[in-house]
């Protein structure tokens, strides 16, 4: 018990370190654009280039309403990036790794590690992470390959209306994880407090839209390369839509 009370002190420490640059953090996330459903990267409005950063996409992944895979795909239509929803998943994962980056003291960001830029006043490595559902779920959200951070609905329904409250639970690599930092509408809202996990790994927030809802946990690791950075920023996004009322 010794032990796990410091693994849990140390990760949130850690979720802690950098946590000035969470602001400076884009994500990944699903939403709909022309009836069809894209990947999207940005923070708040700024709905920036996923095409250039295609590349970067290291998983896609698709399952049923009882959380078994279907095939399912991303490609490039223009100048947004598509998934292919002909096998009806329920539920949609991505992955992206964003690479190493550091901040120097003139205030900006350089696609480079410690090794190359040393005055950097933070150098962090970067992995996006979304899960999308579409549809109702059999049952409760299960832990995904792939998504090392991940946002789960404790209760297999979600909520019908905004503002009624959501209970979430955020794992690290398959086990809850305090002191992540939860961001309640990534979209509207990416400069606000955020809610910190508890001992459980939960955290219970109210439904920001009656439409997209886009919820961000963050949480910083410790580093594998500490020459290179200094931690490893997860991004993991969680994103789903309540229906307006009938036209």
């Amino acid at each position: 018990m010794k032990r796990l009370n410091k693994a849990v002190a140390l990760m949130a420490l850690v979720a802690g370190l950098g946590a000035s640059s969470a602001a400076q953090s884009h994500g990944i996330w699903f939403a709909q654009r022309a009836t069809q459903l894209a990947l999207l990267y940005g923070i708040g409005a700024d709905d920036l280039d996923i095409v250039k950063r295609f590349s970067m996409v290291t998983s896609m992944k698709g399952y049923d309403a009882d959380g078994k895979p279907v095939p399912t795909s991303l490609h490039i239509d223009g100048r947004l990036v598509l998934a292919d929803l002909e096998n009806q998943p329920a539920i949609v994962a991505a992955v992206l790794d964003n690479g190493t980056w550091s901040h120097t003291p003139d205030g900006k960001w350089h696609k480079q590690g410690r090794d190359e830029q040393p005055t950097a006043t933070v150098s962090e490595k970067n992995t996006k992470y979304a899960v999308h559902i579409i549809g109702p779920l059999t049952k409760p959200l299960p832990l995904l390959p792939e998504q090392t951070l991940q946002i789960v609905p404790v209760e297999d329904k979600l909520p019908a209306l905004l503002g009624q409250p959501i209970k979430l639970r955020v794992y690290f690599k398959g086990k809850p994880v305090a002191g992540a930092r939860v961001m309640h509408d990534w979209l509207n809202d990416p400069d606000g407090k955020p809610v910190l996990t508890g001992a459980d790994g939960t955290v219970t927030i109210p439904v920001r839209n009656q439409g997209l809802n886009v919820i961000v946990a963050i949480l910083n690791s410790p580093s594998e390369e500490p020459k290179k950075y200094d931690h490893l920023e997860h991004l993991a996004s969680l994103s789903f839509v309540l229906p307006h009322a009938p036209e």
